[in-house]
């Protein structure tokens, strides 16, 4: 497994050992030990989320202020582009952003810490996204940061506009929304 700290150094790329041969391949998509000893945290995911999207859908950015989660993304058919947003104020990279592209193909995945906002954008005719999370659905806590704040800047990838839900479409610019200190 190769782990890749990102700009934010919390953030991380992990790319896992793929084992593929003509018939298809194998690999560990997750795996406790490994996953405390190179991210350096051992954290307890509690669930497992997945979602199917169809192309120019964006999720996000979402939080939960209180029950915070961290996540584990990957893509399991498809392609997006996985964004997290620091939204901790006493960070030195508050409102500042990172994202990769996750797919069935690179079979990379995207560690999030608590403390941010995080979403993504299907890139390919539609996609199957997976996260596990360290803490349970909220839905009480859950915030939106508005996906095109001027002052966080994400480029994502598409031109034109993406295809938002009604609670994504109602986000929050960040210098308005609830943070972590």
């Amino acid at each position: 497994m190769i782990v890749t700290k990102l700009d934010i150094p919390e953030v991380m790329l992990i790319e896992p050992n793929v084992f593929g041969d003509a018939r298809g391949f194998f690999f560990e998509s997750f795996n406790q030990n490994a996953f405390g000893q190179t991210v350096g945290r051992n954290e307890v995911f509690v669930q497992d989320n997945h979602s199917r999207s169809a192309k120019h859908v964006l999720r996000g950015l979402h939080y939960q202020i209180q029950k915070p989660q961290g996540k584990l993304t990957r893509v399991i058919r498809g392609v997006v582009f996985d964004v997290a947003v620091d939204i901790r104020k006493s960070s030195p990279t508050f409102g500042k952003w990172v994202g990769a592209e996750l797919s069935e193909f690179n079979h990379r995945q995207l560690w999030i810490p608590a403390g941010f906002a995080h979403g993504f954008i299907v890139l390919s005719e539609s996609a199957d996204f997976l996260y596990k999370t360290t803490n349970y659905y909220a839905p009480q806590y859950e915030r939106c940061i508005a996906w095109n704040d001027p002052a966080i800047g994400i480029d994502w990838q598409i031109s034109g506009e993406p295809r938002l839900s009604l609670k994504d479409q109602q986000g929050l610019s960040l210098d308005a929304a609830e943070v972590f200190e």
